[in-house]
């Protein structure tokens, strides 16, 4: 279990919370990030990288790995959840952390508050438990990649989650509100009710039941399956209404296992219902029966959403550009032709002469006849010319620019790489001292031996 104390967030300083931004933006290419590298990444101004460094390890925001060949740091989940609420914390959409609400094995959840003391839910996403291993197995998070760090996963994690629930959101699906998200983090509106886990009697077990029934088909309908709809993925209310959560690992309805993953989230309500309250009924929904009618999948990039599907969507939306712009375009080109019709077999010279038709087919042939000759040029736009040159880059004369403004731009520049080899050793110098004080302790020790 991975603690979230978030007492020491107040006192961290901006040097701090730039070191661990190095070292986030070291581990893209680095599974441990080396100290040099975080240095040249952090760029303090007065240096003491390392002594910054080393008190992150003290508060166990970042981990010092000296077991493999390459030594370095890297962050840990109670890091990853301070560079999430910082950045939130910044935007004004948390501003006090509450209580934790639920546990699970992809996830923790708390209750969070903003300055008008107005409640939310934050999600943080932590994949690796031992409990869940096999994520790469079951969940297509990487795709095409074949290796990722634990808190890389956490993030596709949550920005797929959190694109569903904006999606199915404004589509009037009964899902908590998307409010904002950051990394790993989630945050989202919090939703009345309790976990149907814990609800023992209900009312009306056969409209709580219809009503299931109904959203799993809502789902479909929109090329979309849970994969885990089951009684602590749902929050059921006073007056029986329910919202459904947890929402990372749900497929497209062109997969390959789709009409299984359809029947475990039947079965999975229906031997719910006869546990806990008695309850049976042969009437359920099958995914042959149901018509896809939104392609909310090939929008989202779901798992399992086929090439072909993707591809007569995209043909769709281009059809319907082209029948908006096939409309506009008519009214001008009715407007153009009673133009043309008045102007046909007669065109006014710059003189004020007419010219008539067989003068320009003259005219035409003439240009034909002609020999190709080098010193006619071709005809260029200097307008398109313009603005194709307009990213080109400017090359300086050497008349331009004097000898002394030559040799103040070098100094200059060499000035800069000075300077940035004088802060990384000064958080160096820390770590050289030492060396020298034990190497010194031990010298005087020797004197006693002879």
């Amino acid at each position: 279990m991975v603690k979230f104390d978030i007492r020491q967030l107040r006192y961290l300083s901006r040097e701090e919370f730039r070191c661990l931004t190095a070292v986030e933006m070291g581990m893209k290419n680095h599974e441990v990030v080396p100290c040099e590298l975080i240095a040249s990444i952090a760029n303090l101004r007065h240096g003491g990288c390392y002594k910054i460094l080393r008190d992150l390890v003290q508060y166990k925001l970042i981990r010092y790995d000296h077991k493999s060949a390459s030594r370095g740091y890297h962050l840990t989940y109670a890091g990853y959840d301070y560079l999430a609420l910082k950045s939130l914390s910044n935007k004004d959409v948390i501003y006090s952390v509450g209580n934790k609400v639920g546990v699970g094995k992809e996830s923790d959840i708390y209750i969070v508050a903003d300055q008008d003391q107005n409640q939310y839910i934050l999600k943080l996403h932590r994949l690796g438990r031992i409990c869940f291993r096999k994520v790469k197995e079951k969940r297509d998070y990487l795709k095409h990649r074949k290796n990722a760090s634990w808190l890389y996963l956490s993030r596709l994690a949550a920005e797929r989650e959190f694109s569903f629930l904006k999606a199915l959101h404004t589509r009037g699906y009964p899902v908590p509100e998307p409010m904002a998200f950051n990394r790993h983090a989630i945050v989202m509106a919090l939703a009345p009710g309790y976990p149907m886990s814990q609800v023992r009697n209900v009312t009306n077990t056969s409209k709580v039941y219809n009503r299931l029934m109904t959203l799993i088909v809502r789902l479909a309908q929109m090329g979309l399956i849970h994969g885990d709809f089951n009684e602590f993925n749902l929050l059921i209310d006073d007056e029986e209404h329910i919202t459904v959560i947890d929402l990372p690992q749900m497929i497209s309805t062109s997969h390959e296992n789709a009409e299984c993953y359809f029947d475990r989230d039947v079965e999975c309500i229906r031997t719910w219902f006869k546990k806990r309250y008695n309850f049976d009924s042969d009437e359920r929904p099958y995914l042959k029966e149901v018509d896809c009618q939104q392609g909310v999948d090939i929008e989202m990039k779901a798992s399992g959403y086929s090439k072909e599907l993707a591809q007569k969507f995209e043909d769709l939306t281009l059809n319907t550009k082209e029948g908006d712009e096939e409309q506009s375009g008519s009214e001008e080109e009715e407007y153009d032709d009673t133009e043309s019709e008045e102007s046909e077999g007669e065109s006014v010279t710059p003189g004020g002469n007419v010219s008539s038709e067989e003068d320009d087919a003259e005219s035409e042939s003439g240009e034909d006849e002609a020999p190709n000759n080098e010193e006619f040029q071709a005809f260029r736009d200097k307008q398109k010319m313009k603005k194709k040159a307009s990213h080109t880059f400017k090359v300086c004369n050497k008349a331009s620019l004097s000898k002394d403004e030559i040799k103040k731009k070098v100094r200059g520049y060499v000035a800069k790489k000075q300077l940035k080899k004088q802060r990384i050793k000064k958080g160096e110098k820390y770590y050289l001292n030492k060396e020298k004080r034990l190497n010194v302790n031990e010298i005087k020790g020797a004197e006693n031996w002879f």
